[in-house]
């Protein structure tokens, strides 16, 4: 997965589209993330003995091909690529070839 935690991104499909967040986390068995702000939803939260019920809003999962690797430097959306160097494995963007990591 090309994606990675802390990462800003741009959401390119649904109902989100255009809006950009930082990963807070990321599925990579389900090839899912979560975004910061994007995806909104409602949780109602049942009472507790502790707690009264409420009503919560929180950020649900996106499908990862549904979000690309914004490039803060472009200022532009990019993908992503590798690239070996001295044994070590490195993300590079496609649109400035330099590296992200």
């Amino acid at each position: 997965m090309q994606i990675k935690k802390n990462d800003t991104v741009l959401v390119i499909t649904g109902k989100d589209k255009g809006k950009k967040g930082k990963v807070l986390k990321v599925f990579p068995k389900k090839d899912t993330v979560i975004v910061e702000g994007i995806n909104i939803q409602t949780k109602h939260q049942k009472q507790t003995r502790n707690a009264a019920s409420e009503i919560r809003h929180q950020e649900g999962p996106i499908h990862v091909s549904n979000v690309m690797y914004y490039d803060t430097k472009a200022k532009a959306p990019t993908r992503i690529g590798y690239k070996v160097e001295n044994g070590h494995k490195m993300r590079v963007s496609k649109k400035t070839g330099q590296v992200i990591d």
